[in-house]
C-alpha cells in the first residue's frame, strides 16, 4: 500500500509485478481491490498498478466535487505515472475507470500504449441526455448523504445492472458488498456530482483521433453496453470488440478466466 500526493490530493496505489506497465481502473462504488482476484494472473507478466479513484477506497474525498472532474482526475493519473518514472503504460478501465481511461488514452495518447475498455462509455452525445443525467446524479448524490452509505448500497446493488451478479458464488458477492461498504459516502456522493456521465464531455466525435490498439469488452447479458461497445469499435482507428457469453456489467469478475486469457492475448500482441 502506497499514499502518493498528487496535485494536491492523497491517492492510494497499488504498484507490483515487472514488466510492461498495466494501469488498472476500477468502477462506482470499488476501488484497487476489485482488481484483487486478477492481479496473480498478470503480476507475473506486467507491472500492474491499480489506483484509487478520487472519493474511493483509501484515496482522499475532497469537498469541493470540481476536484473530482475527469479533466483533474487524467491530470492526476498523468503525474501518478511520471512519478511511477513510467513513460507509458497500457490502460484497462471498468466502467466508470473505463470512461477516466478513454479520456486520459485521448487527452495524453504519449502515454497510453493500448487500451482495454470493460463496459465502458465515451458519454452521453446530447445535452439533453446530459443534462437529465447530471440532475439523477445528483438526487442520487443526495439520497447518499440523506441516507447514508448501507442504505445506498441495499438501492445500487437491487439495480438491474446487476442481475447477472445473482450468479456469483455467495462468498464473491459479499466481498463485493464489503468493498462498497468500504467507501466513504461524501466519497460517492462528490464523486457522482463530479465525475458522473451527466458533467462529462461526450468523447463519440474524438475516438477515431486515438491510433493505438483498443479491446472493447462486454457481456453478453448487458444490451446497452454491447450496443455502446459495437458503436464505439466502429468509430476507433484499431479496435476489436469482444462479446463474453453469459457475463453481464461486471465481465472481470463474472467471468475472471475470461477477461485474463483476452486481455493477456492483447497485451502479448502489442
Amino acid at each position: 500500500m502506497s499514499l502518493l500526493a498528487v496535485n494536491g490530493l492523497h491517492y492510494h496505489i497499488e504498484d507490483a509485478g515487472t514488466g510492461m506497465a498495466f494501469l488498472l481502473l476500477h468502477g462506482f462504488t470499488g476501488s484497487g481491490a476489485s482488481w484483487g482476484n486478477l492481479l496473480p494472473a498478470f503480476t507475473p507478466y506486467y507491472r500492474v498498478i491499480t489506483v484509487d479513484l478520487p472519493g474511493h477506497g483509501a484515496t482522499e474525498a475532497p469537498a469541493d466535487p470540481t476536484r473530482y472532474s475527469i479533466e483533474n482526475t487524467a491530470a492526476d493519473l498523468a503525474q501518478i505515472l511520471d512519478e511511477l518514472k513510467i513513460d507509458r503504460a497500457a490502460v484497462s478501465g471498468y466502467s466508470m475507470g473505463g470512461r477516466v481511461a478513454l479520456f486520459f488514452a485521448l487527452r495524453y495518447p504519449e502515454k497510453v500504449s493500448a487500451l482495454v475498455l470493460e463496459s465502458a462509455s465515451p458519454g452521453l452525445p446530447t445535452e439533453k441526455e446530459r443534462r437529465e443525467r447530471k440532475a439523477a446524479d445528483n438526487a442520487l448524490a443526495g439520497f447518499i448523504e440523506e441516507k447514508g452509505l448501507a442504505a445506498f448500497v441495499e438501492r445500487w446493488e437491487n439495480l438491474p445492472l446487476w442481475n447477472s451478479q445473482a450468479n456469483l458464488p455467495e462468498s464473491v458477492r459479499a466481498d463485493l458488498h464489503a468493498q462498497r461498504l468500504r467507501n466513504r459516502p461524501e466519497g460517492l456522493a462528490n464523486s457522482l456530482r463530479g465525475l458522473g456521465i451527466g458533467v462529462q464531455p461526450s468523447l463519440w466525435d474524438d475516438l477515431g483521433s486515438f491510433t493505438r490498439p483498443v479491446l472493447i469488452l462486454t457481456g453478453e447479458l448487458d444490451p446497452k453496453f454491447r450496443l455502446t461497445g459495437q458503436l464505439m469499435e466502429a468509430k476507433f482507428q484499431n479496435a476489436r470488440r469482444e462479446v463474453i457469453a453469459g457475463a453481464g456489467h461486471t465481465v472481470h469478475l463474472e467471468k475472471p478466466e475470461k477477461f485474463e486469457k483476452l486481455v493477456k492475448d492483447f497485451l502479448a500482441g502489442l
